[in-house]
């Protein structure tokens, strides 16, 4: 396999999905000479037919706003990989949602639920709806009417949605509801991130952030250094980055900054458990401004408007928004502030040049492949606890997703230390997430 030459025919057939090529050069580089010690994987053409989803839904979603307008968006579910379980990824509503985005997520969904352990494919899906400034009644009314073109192409042995972007305990319940209503068979598996009065899991809301920190802690021990007293900029103020500052904090370290489109609030002597707790009702008002914060916060926290996370000073970096939103230039000026160790919390959170500065300039880095996965993880333990009917306590839950994000961290480290000892996470988690794929297509056959 020569990742150029696939580069070069899937640039030439998808020339305007830059997410998508981007995500796969990055895994075909890491990849490469590991899979040309194959050639059973050569001669099956395994590559050929990863990088290609199974197949791709589309589909108009027609709802009715407050005003009694009717509304037309854009619905997508890609089913990306099934090679080693039903396909399992979220659903993001976003505006900048496109077909590329979703292809890139859902190869990505792919070998993290790999990391997993856990027997999951992999999938993403979601619209192009903007749920900022919509009111309850109309995010109700969007996710009946994309439920209703989705029900037929998902379940609980087929494909397991869940939430990403945009998409989070009030929209599950929502398109449950709905899916409910329409299968008319109480299939609690069908959707993850679900309410804990209804089949949810607990601690699933947390897991992602936490999650990342275990993954976070893993790797600063390896590297002889530990996540106590350390400051922490973090980027976003949703779900992700509500479970990131609450177990960085119970972890003992400083969470100094989280950002929005709107600008930075820095939070010099660190978030405190009451300002972790309203992160929730910034999320919920749909306002989309972190500047709510300092507004609540005013002798605590100072707003800089236009400015992103990464202008403040700290150790540790954790971009848990959005895709490619830490730049090569936002890599030099954390790395001029004082960051020594940025881990991947978003999808595909940094650029290329930022990754390759990192890696150049002794920042440690880890992919969002590897850091993450605590959520689908723990949505995968959600499955298990709906198809045995039954609900695990936090405690076994937290001790599964330590489990899983160390067993991740271990495998990150067997496929990419160094001769010197150190450790490429990139190499490392797309070898080790690629290779129990590829085995398990290889052996069922070309399908």
């Amino acid at each position: 396999m020569k990742t150029t030459e696939i580069m070069a025919r899937l640039q030439a057939k998808y020339p305007t999905e830059k997410e998508y090529l981007q995500a796969v050069q990055e895994v075909l580089e890491s990849i490469e000479d590991v899979y040309n010690q194959h050639p059973e994987f050569e001669k099956a053409k395994i590559v050929e037919r990863l990088v290609e989803p199974d197949r791709i839904f589309t589909f108009r979603v027609t709802w009715i706003d407050d005003n009694g307008e009717v509304q037309t968006n854009l619905g997508y579910r890609v089913q990306f990989n099934s090679a080693i379980g039903p396909y399992k990824g979220g659903l993001r509503f976003h505006k900048a949602v496109t077909p590329s985005m979703l292809k890139f997520l859902g190869f990505e969904q792919t070998f993290k639920n790999a990391l997993t352990t856990l027997p999951m494919g992999g999938a993403k899906g979601g619209s192009d709806f903007d749920p900022v400034g919509k009111s309850n009644a109309e995010i109700m009314r969007f996710c009946q009417a994309f439920m209703l073109e989705l029900w037929r192409c998902i379940g609980p042995d087929q494909d397991i949605p869940a939430g990403d972007v945009g998409v989070g305990g009030r929209e599950i319940g929502f398109l449950n509801g709905m899916y409910q209503k329409l299968a008319r068979q109480y299939h609690t598996g069908v959707l993850t991130g679900k309410g804990a009065t209804w089949g949810g899991s607990i601690l699933r809301p947390e897991a992602t952030g936490f999650g990342a920190l275990y993954f976070t802690q893993h790797l600063l021990h390896k590297a002889g250094k530990d996540l106590a007293g350390q400051k922490i900029c973090i980027s976003g103020f949703g779900n992700v980055a509500w479970g990131a500052v609450m177990k960085a904090t119970q972890l003992g370290a400083k969470v100094v900054a989280i950002s929005g489109p709107d600008g930075v609030c820095h939070v010099p002597d660190g978030m405190t458990p009451e300002m972790n707790d309203y992160m929730l009702d910034m999320r919920a008002s749909n306002r989309n401004m972190v500047e709510d914060l300092a507004t609540k916060f005013p002798e605590k926290v100072k707003f800089i408007a236009g400015k992103k996370a990464w202008s403040i000073p700290c150790d540790i970096a954790l971009p848990c928004a959005f895709q490619n939103e830490l730049s090569e230039d936002d890599a030099k000026e954390l790395k001029a502030n004082g960051c020594w160790c940025c881990c991947e919390v978003s999808n595909m959170g940094c650029q290329p040049g930022a990754i390759h500065f990192f890696q150049n300039n002794g920042v440690l880095f880890a992919p969002g492949k590897a850091v993450n996965a605590g959520g689908v993880a723990t949505s995968g333990l959600e499955m298990t606890q709906n198809a045995a009917h039954l609900s695990w306590s936090a405690q076994e839950v937290d001790d599964k997703l330590h489990w899983i994000m160390e067993s991740i961290h271990e495998q990150c480290v067997k496929y990419g230390t160094r001769p010197d000892g150190s450790v490429d996470y990139v190499k490392g988690a797309n070898i080790a997430g690629f290779m129990k794929v590829a085995q398990a297509m290889l052996e069922q056959g070309t399908i």
